[in-house]
């Protein structure tokens, strides 16, 4: 393709440099780039390989934004809240250049449309924060043979590196089987530092262009390790699995399969597994509230982190913290009934099963946790 005047001036930077050249900014403005997510890693990438000239980007996203991704997810801003992220996103990439064309898909990825998504793009960035999301991508990339940036973030710590089919090992080759369902927190539920994402989006951008142009060492068999408190980088290395059962020397998995099943999930229910066939007993915040007014007798247990419980408590909640339960729960010895709040409710899901097996007969779980309190009760508690 050939570049305009405007496009020789807005890259001049790139063309001066023997590694892109003329012929490298023609490549970029050639390729096809899929984005999944346009969250906290999908905003830096997408703004950096617009501004990089990639000709086409694919955005897929099916969330609105909310003022709690402002803090990190940088493409949105606070008068797009409420929007979908994809429309948002394509707003500001045009701003950052109108050369690209952006390509929105508002619409939540699955085995049913990935393969139709992808076929028009030659590599793809991964920028969510779900497990069965990742494997559904790997599968994919690895049956249509395109190369998968793969990016992670939690708190402090992040990770990247790349999965070629062909030439290096794929995601199931360094992550065989997903962890327990609520093993890992979320984003959400631990946290995470705002200038993280940053950095590591930035780097699969990086890994994109190098891609494109065909030029430097891919982070292909290498898992790039960050620690922002430490400011420090590692590296470990990591081999094709021959047993791999996707892309080993004889897999046993040859087409997409039930990812949510796969990673333990009730298919449509991402935040918890299916609480009531482990016979844990929920209720609503609203049940909450008439509990109160009737001036019933429970013990309300938050079993946030301290940190959390600065930010908003229910009134009359005694903090115990999820890790703290197997060593104070004789503190709730003289308990009748009780009922466990977190921030969502996974958290006190868990704290309710641990009591249930102590003996606890009479113990619930808050659904939807402190939020939905927020949210449905009382609007002067602080969502976060």
């Amino acid at each position: 393709m050939t570049l305009t005047q405007d496009e020789i001036l807005r890259y001049s930077r790139h063309l001066i440099m023997p590694e892109v050249g003329v012929e490298g900014q023609e490549k970029l403005k050639a390729a096809n780039v899929l984005l999944i997510g346009t969250g906290g890693l999908g905003s830096p990438a997408a703004l950096y390989l617009a501004a990089a000239g990639v000709g086409t980007l694919g955005l897929v996203d099916f969330d609105k934004v909310d003022f709690s991704n402002l803090q990190r997810q940088i493409i949105h801003g606070t008068s797009d809240v409420d929007q979908p992220k994809v429309e948002s996103a394509k707003k500001r990439l045009a701003e950052i250049n109108p050369n690209v064309k952006v390509v929105t898909y508002d619409e939540r990825l699955t085995r049913d449309n990935v393969l139709e998504i992808l076929k028009d793009y030659e590599m793809v960035i991964d920028g969510t924060d779900n497990f069965q999301t990742r494997y559904l991508v790997n599968d994919a990339c690895v049956f249509t043979r395109k190369p998968f940036v793969y990016g992670s973030i939690f708190r402090f710590d992040g990770q990247a590196t790349v999965f070629y089919p062909g030439k290096g090992p794929c995601y199931r080759c360094l992550f065989a089987e997903p962890p327990p369902p609520g093993m890992v927190p979320s984003c959400a539920e631990g946290g995470v530092l705002g200038i993280l994402p940053g950095v590591i989006g930035v780097i699969q951008a990086t890994e994109v262009v190098k891609l494109i142009l065909g030029k430097g060492e891919p982070l292909i068999g290498r898992l790039l390790l960050y620690d922002a408190l430490k400011m420090n980088f590692r590296e470990v290395k990591f081999r094709k699995n021959p047993k791999c059962p996707v892309c080993g020397e004889h897999p046993t998995i040859k087409e997409l399969v039930d990812y949510e099943a796969f990673c333990g999930l009730t298919r449509g229910a991402e935040e918890k597994n299916d609480l009531s066939a482990k016979g844990i007993l929920e209720i609503t915040v609203l049940e909450l509230k008439k509990k109160m007014d009737r001036r019933e007798k429970f013990v309300l247990i938050d079993v946030r982190e301290p940190s959390e419980f600065k930010i908003n408590r229910i009134a009359g909640a005694k903090l115990i913290p999820l890790g703290s339960i197997p060593e104070r729960v004789h503190e709730l010895d003289s308990a009748d009934e009780i009922v466990m709040h977190c921030h969502f409710g996974g958290r006190s899901a868990k704290a309710v099963a641990f009591l249930q097996k102590a003996g606890f007969k009479k113990v619930w779980n808050l659904a939807g946790g402190i939020d939905a309190w927020s949210r449905d009760v009382d609007p002067n508690c602080p969502r976060y």
